[in-house]
């Protein structure tokens, strides 16, 4: 029953705002009811599953990229107090720039020939931060008798890290990276409208040529796809992340 509730509950939502459209007689320019987002759903098909595809891919690719570059920093940080004094707080610059702001100049960057790759740094940098901080965290909250163990055994700083520190670090990077990977998603999507996202058509430009043609019920139906991308990465990080505590809990 616990599992239904969530469908119960979008149920009843929708059935609700159908109604409140139909009996309030709301402009379907304005907000359309379920009934018509699903028919431009059905109708726009076509054109929302390349779109979708897009996004995704670029999303993945710059989950892969954040991940491979901040955890290469975390450990960097944990080998040399000098290097962690020195990144972590450009770390934080990172994490509180607005991507909005900076995707004009990271696509003049990137080439105006080639918009992909500016989508790409610029979901990079939303992905990074949680995963970088995950991995700080995780590489710091090792067995202090562990540590002590290590020192005991005349252990070096990088097998203290390659054997102690970083296998510790397991549980926190996954949660890093589950976290990581909806803001890659976000990311992407912000980033195709920030930096002009006609060059490559997502998501963001089935929502832009949507609104430009006030044509809401198509612009809802590119959100509803967006969620379900959303549910559909994060259930697949849960699972992954039941895996790999399984497998670490064993070792």
């Amino acid at each position: 029953m616990s599992r239904l509730a969530p469908l119960l509950l979008v149920a009843i939502l929708l059935a609700g705002w159908e109604i409140a459209c139909r009996a309030l007689e709301v402009p379907a320019y304005f907000l359309p009811p379920p009934s018509a987002v699903a028919d431009a759903l059905g109708e726009h098909w076509a054109a929302l599953v390349p779109a979708a595809w897009r996004t995704l891919s670029t999303a993945l690719i710059a989950l892969v990229l954040a991940s491979l570059i901040a955890v290469g920093l975390a450990i960097l940080t944990a080998l040399s107090p000098l290097l962690d004094r020195a990144i972590r707080p450009l770390a934080s610059v990172v994490q509180v720039t607005p991507v909005v702001a900076i995707a004009p100049l990271v696509l003049i960057w990137a080439g105006l020939d080639h918009p992909e790759r500016a989508l790409i740094a610029l979901a990079v940098l939303v992905a990074f931060f949680p995963i970088f901080s995950g991995a700080v965290a995780g590489l710091k909250a090792a067995d202090p008798d562990l540590e002590r163990l290590f020192s005991l055994y005349g252990a070096g700083r990088w097998a203290r890290v390659s054997r102690l520190r970083l296998p510790s670090a397991v549980p926190f990077l996954l949660e890093g990276h589950k976290v990581g990977a909806g803001l890659a998603l976000i990311g992407a999507v912000v980033a195709e409208f920030g930096a002009g996202s006609g060059g490559v058509r997502g998501l963001a430009w089935q929502i832009l040529d949507a609104g430009n043609k006030l044509q809401t019920d198509r612009m809802i139906a590119a959100l509803v796809v967006l969620g379900a991308l959303g549910v559909a990465l994060h259930a697949l990080l849960e699972a992954l992340e039941r895996v790999g505590l399984k497998w670490w809990r064993g070792r």
